[in-house]
């Protein structure tokens, strides 16, 4: 069983352990794969207005997501959140789950949409996940992300209401 709550500043250490991995790998982030751990922690749990983790029943720890607004003034009431799974925790639900529990989140934090700014078009399983929770892509940003292994590849724009 998986359980959703917000993250705590206890839970940082077990966080990290599931982020530093994907944000080394720079592979689906835009964040420096040499990061250090102070300014993941700054991103992750002190600019949102809220991040999550997903646990199992014995408390590990199997993913996280963080909730802020896109923008701020007029354009607050769309959020963004990110995603990221342990890499023991892929193909299981979890990043369903989460999306599910932000959209939900999210509401009650009075925003009446999301938006994705650049999901990298070779996180094909990720592209697949989001348009299947109706996601559409509303835009393509033509080589904007510099993939390790495949070179300069497009980013997508997905946005959906709530």
């Amino acid at each position: 069983m998986t359980t959703l709550r917000p993250a705590t500043d206890v839970d940082w250490p077990a966080l990290w352990q599931v982020l530093e991995p994907v944000f080394r790998a720079g592979e689906t982030y835009s964040f420096d794969p040499d990061i250090t751990e102070s300014e993941a922690r700054r991103v992750w749990m002190r600019v949102p207005l809220r991040t999550y983790l997903a646990e199992d029943n014995h408390g590990t720890v199997l993913g996280t997501y963080y909730l802020k607004p896109n923008q701020a003034g007029p354009g607050a009431h769309v959020c963004n959140c990110g995603y990221i799974v342990s890499t023991a925790a892929r193909g299981k639900g979890i990043a369903a789950a989460m999306c599910e529990h932000s959209h939900v989140e999210a509401r009650r934090h009075g925003f009446k949409a999301m938006q994705f700014n650049s999901v990298v078009s070779t996180n094909e399983a990720a592209v697949h996940l989001w348009q299947k929770l109706g996601y559409k892509i509303v835009g393509t940003l033509p080589k904007a992300f510099d993939h390790p292994a495949n070179g300069l590849v497009d980013a997508y724009v997905m946005y959906k209401e709530l």
